[in-house]
């Protein structure tokens, strides 16, 4: 009886596409777009254990707490590393764009974007907190796939198309045909990395302790992967490692670029595999249709110009490339009959999808 009723008042609820990432999380609903685009961070007080702020307002205390308050990111490279914090923050999410009312309100169906090189128990784990955070069927979807389908690219049709997904945690690569994957790669080497490597730059070069938000700031306003039409400079602030004293450094697009060189080289590296990988017939499409960039890393300075040049095809981001994933996932959501075939399996054979009473 508890399932009819579920069954019964869930065929009213809105579907919902989560991008689950590293560094932010996005959720779409269903007639109404995205609906949240806020940091997977999470406050807590390491006494109580209690959840105090998730998303945006954590974020801001992070390298701000006192003693008593961890601000925490409960996803690493793309997976879960604290499922229960993860599952918080997923219930917070999900609420938020589909809060329930009275005993017999409905429960959304939920598709959530998963990096493509993960294991069966991360499948498993990302699967099981959407079901437990309040999610009627959960159904799990590869990113690229996703973002595929975000960017509007023919993914259901025979002719190939390459998308590159670079977020916080990852950089998924893929070619799709037929409703599947024909090749994909993914490597932990994405936004996060880019943010590190700016902060050792600063420690090496200038003695300077940044945190991550200030490598952030720097990477998003002058951080680039291509000579820019005109150099910039920004001030970069932080703690002098020799006197412990705060500090001041200006620091220039061009020394920044070479501080990006080392990820962005892993990065076109395997998207050089990957098109080593594709069948012939596939190539001849891509050289056609070019390469699509999607996710919050694309939006890095002359990327597209620099993988172009690289590859010797059109590389171009998608249109809003930092919502493919979340867009992709609500469409697979709200047309499930369409696109099943796209959905990701769990290990006993059957599309993800278990239900919750």
């Amino acid at each position: 009886m508890a399932n009819l009723f579920a069954n019964l008042f869930g065929s009213f609820a809105r579907d919902v596409g989560i991008d689950l990432g590293t560094a932010n999380t996005l959720v779409f609903l269903e007639g109404q777009g995205i609906r949240i685009h806020e940091p997977s961070v999470v406050a807590i007080d390491k006494r109580s254990k209690r959840v105090l702020a998730i998303g945006a307002e954590a974020k801001e205390m992070v390298g701000r707490t006192p003693a008593s308050i961890v601000a925490i990111r409960p996803l690493r490279d793309g997976v879960i590393s604290d499922f229960d914090i993860t599952e918080k923050m997923l219930h917070y999410f999900i609420h938020k764009v589909h809060p329930r009312r009275g005993l017999f309100s409905s429960k959304p169906r939920v598709v959530i974007g998963i990096p493509s090189g993960v294991t069966e128990v991360e499948k498993r784990a990302v699967h099981e907190a959407a079901l437990s955070a309040g999610a009627r069927y959960a159904y799990l979807v590869e990113e690229p796939m996703a973002a595929a389908i975000g960017a509007g690219l023919p993914v259901s049709e025979s002719v190939g198309s390459m998308v590159v997904d670079i977020g916080g945690g990852t950089t998924e690569v893929a070619v799709t045909a037929l409703g599947g994957i024909v090749v994909s790669r993914s490597i932990r080497v994405a936004g996060d990395e880019m943010d590190e490597v700016i902060i050792q730059h600063c420690r090496q070069k200038y003695n300077l302790l940044i945190g991550e938000r200030m490598a952030e700031r720097t990477k998003v306003a002058i951080g680039s992967a291509y000579p820019l039409p005109e150099e910039q400079t920004i001030t970069v602030r932080g703690r002098d490692l020799i006197t412990g004293l705060p500090e001041a450094v200006q620091v220039s697009s061009v020394e920044i670029r070479e501080a990006l060189s080392g990820p962005l080289e892993v990065i076109i590296e395997t998207v050089r595999e990957a098109l080593d990988e594709t069948p012939p017939e596939l190539m001849a499409d891509l050289m056609e249709q070019g390469i699509v960039l999607a996710g919050g890393g694309s939006l890095l300075q002359g990327l597209p110009e620099r993988l172009s040049e690289e590859t010797r095809m059109r590389v171009y981001r998608a249109e809003d490339p930092m919502t493919c994933v979340a867009r992709g996932a609500g469409a697979i959501a709200s047309d499930l009959d369409r696109y099943h075939k796209v959905l990701a399996t769990l290990q006993r054979g059957s599309v993800s999808g278990s239900r919750t009473a």
